[in-house]
């Protein structure tokens, strides 16, 4: 009779475990459902905001200059409307240099597209497209997003249109070298698969509000991908409909980062322990105007410490356009201040 009676208390308990792991796995169902729904619900908003964007350009290489190899070549990437009259934030990758820009939509009408502006230091682009009936994507507040939270890509990889992707924000602050060779700040990293075509894309969060301009990739690694922050690309845009560039400074020198010596950088009380030497000045510059002499270590611009040339460059603003300031140089042993009277950086416009 106890055997009996253990027998149904062991079944008993095993129906239990049974009937509480269908429990488990109807709530990770619901789970599952209720992220597919999310996800599926912010690319059914944001899709129709998002364009293909096919660019013939030209080319600036050594080739180009020579008659037997091609003169332009054609690329492609991603952008989205974010104006109901047209306007579409892209990379400057993806359009500088653009002969002709050809903006195709999610429900299959094309347009010629004009390249309102083109800043290849943030790596951000406007250009413009005159159409009825556009759907632009809501913008978010990249300060507000967190580490962890689901970030959706949608782009146009390898020509496959609105192609949606998802994952979460891996890190934020972020920093990117630019192909100009400046350093891009607040850079969300996603790991929301980017392939070659989703540049200039919207990164969005689970509610379909755009998070991020989707850039680039590590090539080989998986899942390291990073999007320049929409608060950037808010501001970039902002100055390029209003002045077709970004207006930024130059001193015009060439250099790059190297260590001080420490009895140097102690007997002169610099805060710094490395500083950026002048390789090169250009001609009839700030620099050359100021004194600057190659051999110099510049470690301080105005009241900042500079350590790096990436110091210089965010010092550099266009506040500094015409703004005379102190450098702070060591030559040789000795410190020396000069006076300096920054110009508008010629990258900045357009030339």
């Amino acid at each position: 009779m106890r055997q009996v009676l253990h027998l149904a208390s062991n079944n008993g308990h095993e129906i239990q475990r049974i009937q509480g792991s269908e429990a488990t796995l109807t709530d990770d169902d619901a789970l599952l459902d209720a992220y597919s729904r999310v996800v599926t619900s912010a690319s059914e908003k944001v899709s129709p905001s998002v364009v293909n964007l096919e660019v013939q350009q030209r080319l600036r290489t050594p080739r180009a200059t020579n008659p037997r190899f091609p003169q332009e070549a054609r690329g492609g990437g991603s952008g989205f409307i974010f104006t109901p009259d047209g306007f579409i934030l892209t990379n400057s990758h993806v359009v500088h240099d653009a002969i002709t820009v050809e903006v195709a939509l999610l429900d299959g009408r094309r347009f010629q597209a004009h390249l309102v502006g083109d800043d290849p230091e943030t790596d951000l682009a406007v250009v413009r497209i005159l159409a009825p009936d556009l759907v632009p994507a809501s913008l978010g507040d990249s300060h507000a997003i967190r580490v962890g939270q689901v970030a959706i890509a949608i782009g146009n990889p390898y020509g496959f249109q609105c192609t949606v992707t998802a994952g979460v924000v891996s890190a934020l602050g972020r920093s990117l070298r630019s192909r100009s060779g400046r350093l891009i700040d607040n850079i969300i990293q996603t790991d929301a698969a980017l392939n070659p075509g989703n540049s200039g894309g919207p990164l969005v969060t689970s509610r379909g509000e755009v998070i991020g301009v989707n850039t680039a990739v590590i090539l080989p690694a998986q899942g390291i991908c990073f999007a320049i922050a929409i608060n950037t690309a808010k501001f970039i845009a902002g100055r390029l409909i209003k002045d077709g560039r970004i207006r930024r400074s130059f001193i015009g020198v060439g250099g790059q980062n190297v260590p001080l010596h420490r009895r140097i950088a102690r007997f002169h009380s610099v805060p710094v322990q490395s500083g950026v030497l002048v390789v090169s000045i250009e001609g009839n510059s700030p620099a050359q105007r100021a004194g600057l002499r190659e051999g110099d270590v510049i470690v301080g611009y105005g009241d900042h410490p500079i350590a790096a040339i990436d110091d210089l460059h965010r010092l550099l603003t266009e506040q500094q356009v015409g703004a005379r300031s102190s450098l702070t140089i060591i030559r040789r042993s000795e410190k020396l201040v000069l006076d300096i009277v920054p110009e508008e950086s010629k990258a900045g416009a357009g030339e």
